[in-house]
């Protein structure tokens, strides 16, 4: 099987089980008894497993993990990372491109004009990055044309 399918079929796979776990009125909503420390985007309200769940799809679509985004904590005394800080601009920019695709999905994917376009997981982070931090543009570009390219000489005249 040619490696691009079998990353298809498990994005797909992934994408299935993170819309069946985020819609699961059942689900725990178990989260620190304080609440998440300076969610942006993020509901407030979020259960941890659904935030473990949208950290995990940043984790394998740009192939990092979560130091990728988040600091190390100041006190040198403490291992781990400062969930909360906002020092790496790969923080910010997760923030971004998170809103960019719920807009993305909510303007041209929302067909049923759905009250809650956050649920809908059409175009996702693995959509463009594929595993990787830093996507190459030029096979987007080449894809697009060829793509382009088919439609026109396939289009009924």
């Amino acid at each position: 099987m040619k490696k691009w399918h079998l990353g298809a079929i498990l994005a797909i796979a992934f994408v299935i089980t993170l819309g069946a776990s985020s819609n699961n009125p059942s689900e725990s909503i178990a989260k620190p008894e304080d609440g998440f420390k300076n969610l942006k985007v993020l509901p407030k309200d979020i259960s941890e497993k659904a935030l473990d769940s949208v950290m995990g799809e940043f984790c394998i679509s740009l192939g990092v993990h979560c130091n990728f985004c988040h600091a190390r904590k100041e006190d040198t005394t403490q291992r781990g990372l400062d969930f909360a800080s906002d020092k790496k601009m790969e923080k910010e920019i997760a923030r971004h491109m998170y809103t960019m695709t719920a807009n993305i999905n909510n303007t041209f994917f929302n067909w049923k004009s759905s009250t809650h376009p956050d649920t809908i997981h059409t175009v996702v982070c693995y959509t463009c990055h594929r595993g990787d931090k830093f996507p190459d543009s030029k096979m987007f570009l080449s894809r697009i044309d060829s793509i382009e390219q088919a439609y026109h000489k396939n289009r009924p005249h």
